[in-house]
């Protein structure tokens, strides 16, 4: 009975076999079968070796929603180097809500030449050139995201010491908590001094010929630093023309959480629109001398999520590959031969032209003669 049970069960798996064996000797072989069967292993390798480097690959997903966020401080990144002594220039923050934020809580006056060293130059000069390939290819701030790490300090590198040029400008870097408003972050002449209505710069005892706000902004970002991350005004320089000159940035904050398979940290991206202008009151142009930073807080939050093709998906689509080129292989081939096999048919009906052949009783026959063996003779 158990033989019965297995011998039916086997004619069963047998019946329900959807890839029947053919015999090798009822399978005929042909050059343009192997012809095509060798551009259809081609073309799988090929496309099979793509498919894998689409799998290796990751990209980032963009994601908006309104941020609830409004009582946390928000973080500003600062390393400005103004072309002034240090103690003729101020640094502070004035928001909307009327509230200062001394340089003193989080900025270092540090005295350096502002003049760059030649390496320096030289990186500086890639700098700028990322900043105008980004402004044109959008797509390179995913390549930055993914390539952010932890271990690079800053986004130039550090300043050498050099002790033949005399400290002639002032290096501003540190870092300020500020409330999630709008703001204005400016460095202008003579040190800040609070009052009731504001505040106030001690500029009255620095000489107008002094001033020289020309400056390089090294980096400016807000929230948590991630170094290796460009910002916009990374590596901005601007040489004043006229001692009495204003630096606009008008910036637009973003604030982001960055979720990649290297880091994981929240973060603002931010986008600026620069002016510059000579004050002039005679001609109308009215303002104080200086750099001045205007920002603004976006109530969207962009949460940027590095993916990866699940393992499932790449074998979806390799065994399509797979099964897709030998089909449409097989479906070409099929075509061709019949095609192939129509013209050749025509040709041999061609090549037997019909002749006329004479009866006795005088009347013609149109039929292809019989060829015999007397007839060759």
């Amino acid at each position: 009975m158990r033989r019965l049970n297995r011998k039916k069960t086997l004619n069963l798996m047998k019946e329900l076999d959807a890839f029947p064996k053919v015999p090798e000797s009822y399978v005929e072989t042909s050059a343009s079968g192997g012809t095509v069967s060798l551009i259809a292993f081609t073309t799988i390798a090929f496309l099979t070796i793509m498919e894998f480097m689409v799998y290796r690959d990751t990209w980032m997903k963009y994601e908006y929603e309104v941020d609830k966020d409004f009582t946390s401080k928000l973080r500003i990144n600062i390393d400005i180097t103004v072309a002034m002594r240090c103690q003729y220039v101020g640094a502070d923050v004035l928001d909307l809500a009327e509230t200062m934020v001394a340089s003193a809580d989080g900025l270092i006056y540090e005295p350096v030449p502002f003049e760059l060293t030649p390496q320096q130059k030289e990186l500086q000069r890639m700098l700028q050139l990322i900043q105008s390939r980004l402004q044109e290819e959008h797509s390179l701030q995913d390549v930055i995201y993914k390539s952010a790490f932890k271990s690079s300090s800053t986004a130039l590198p550090p300043r050498e010491d050099n002790s033949l040029q005399s400290p002639d400008a002032c290096r501003i870097h540190g870092h300020l908590y500020v409330n999630k408003v709008a703001g204005n972050f400016h460095i202008t002449v003579g040190k800040a001094i609070p009052h009731p209505r504001g505040h106030a710069h001690l500029a009255a005892l620095v000489s107008h010929e002094s001033y020289n706000f020309s400056h390089r902004i090294d980096h400016l970002s807000f929230g948590e630093l991630i170094p290796g991350i460009i910002n916009p005004l990374d590596g901005t320089e601007k040489i004043a023309s006229d001692h009495n000159q204003m630096f606009q940035y008008f910036i637009t904050v973003v604030p982001t959480k960055l979720h990649t398979y290297k880091i994981s940290a929240e973060t603002h991206q931010f986008s600026v629109t620069e002016r510059e202008r000579v004050i002039n009151h005679a001609a109308g142009s009215h303002g104080v001398s200086g750099i001045f930073m205007k920002y603004d807080i976006s109530s969207l939050m962009v949460t940027v999520t590095e993916e990866h093709m699940p393992f499932w998906q790449f074998l979806v689509r390799l065994c399509g590959i797979i099964g897709g080129i030998f089909s449409t292989t097989g479906i070409l081939h099929g075509f061709g031969r019949f095609v192939a096999e129509i013209i050749f048919c025509r040709f041999k009906l061609g090549s037997y032209r019909s002749t006329s052949v004479p009866l006795p009783d005088g009347h013609t026959s149109n039929h292809l003669p019989l060829i015999t063996d007397n007839s060759t003779h």
